[in-house]
């Protein structure tokens, strides 16, 4: 049965356990540093379909179905599937999923759903009303450019503060077995402190993340030493900066345990992406490539996964409105 700690803080008693996950990224991603960390490399950015919303679909159902195939799993062996994605209506999930006909819950929590998506699952499992739950997401650097910022065609230029949309997708299957367990979460509080810049994610984000870092440790009696890694989302050079400056002001140190999956996930010297990378994918792929094999492996024993996202939709930006952010936080150890 679920602890509760304090508003949005919770711990796990149950074993909810990740089982299962996969991580496919595209051509950019795949020659960045984690490259051999991924399932699979796509390299054409359409995946072999007429569009590049119809190719972020593809990457949320063959991300799931990697992870069902490493189990010997089927689609029936799932009874729940969490996703969302960046895209209206969350339409990269629900129409990559549909044939799947596993019963579906649409999330979104922007670049943070992975985290919010773990979350709900675990609970689900948690509650008895499911034995085995899937959390997935994506994004993809052309449907996001096309959404939120100019037309891919119109050549416009790219501010230092700028973070590059990862094309990415991410999968993990929960259950009561596997070698990572999900100890705990904090569900995040909207933060706004009135960032209204686009190009700027990082700076908008990072107050979130900070508020519910700040929450679980409290909550927890645990201090950032309790933890070999503090891992957020995608919150860049910027906004990881940002970060690690609020923390100090509330005499928290994460500076030692803090990786950002935007950083991780390409090489700034070599591939020209600013301030790093984001998107749902972004954290989500890190976390399932890179991060679980480590907690496998047990050279990471205690992580704190942070994933941070931007509420703002492209209407809420053409009104000059400011952009709330969220951060979700998962516990994960092994």
């Amino acid at each position: 049965m679920a602890k509760y700690l304090s508003q949005g803080v919770f711990e796990l008693d149950s074993p909810i356990k990740i089982e299962s996950y996969a991580a496919v990224v595209g051509s950019k991603e795949g020659k960045g540093p984690l490259a051999k960390y991924f399932d699979e490399i796509v390299e054409d950015s359409h995946f072999g379909m007429t569009t590049w919303e119809q190719a972020e679909s593809k990457f949320q159902l063959e991300a799931v179905s990697i992870a069902v195939r490493k189990k010997n799993l089927t689609k029936e062996d799932i009874d729940v599937i969490c996703a969302g994605d960046l895209i209206n209506q969350c339409t990269s999930s629900s129409y990559g999923l549909r044939e799947l006909s596993i019963p579906f819950l649409g999330l979104y929590g922007a670049c943070s759903t992975m985290a919010e998506g773990i979350l709900t699952a675990s609970l689900v499992l948690e509650s008895g009303a499911a034995k085995r739950a899937a959390a997935v997401t994506s994004s993809h650097f052309s449907t996001a450019e096309r959404q939120f910022r100019s037309p891919l065609s119109y050549g416009g230029q790219r501010t230092p503060t700028s973070q590059w949309t990862c094309t990415a997708s991410g999968a993990v299957l929960l259950s009561d077995n596997g070698n990572a367990r999900i100890k705990g979460g904090c569900i995040g509080k909207i933060a706004d402190m009135g960032v209204n810049d686009i190009t700027n994610m990082g700076s908008a984000m990072s107050p979130a993340a900070s508020a519910t870092i700040q929450r679980y440790l409290q909550a927890t009696n645990t201090s950032p030493d309790d933890y070999d890694a503090i891992v957020t989302g995608d919150l860049g050079k910027v906004g990881s900066t940002l970060l690690i400056e609020l923390l100090k002001k509330q005499d928290i140190d994460i500076s030692k345990q803090h990786q950002d999956c935007g950083l991780l996930i390409f090489d700034d010297k070599m591939q020209d992406t600013h301030c790093g990378g984001s998107g749902c994918g972004c954290s989500a792929s890190v976390l399932c490539g890179y991060f679980l094999p480590m907690i496998e492996r047990k050279e990471i024993k205690n992580m704190l996964f942070v994933a941070t996202g931007a509420l703002m939709s492209a209407m809420s930006v053409q009104q000059g409105e400011s952009i709330p952010s969220v951060a979700h936080l998962v516990h994960i150890g092994g």
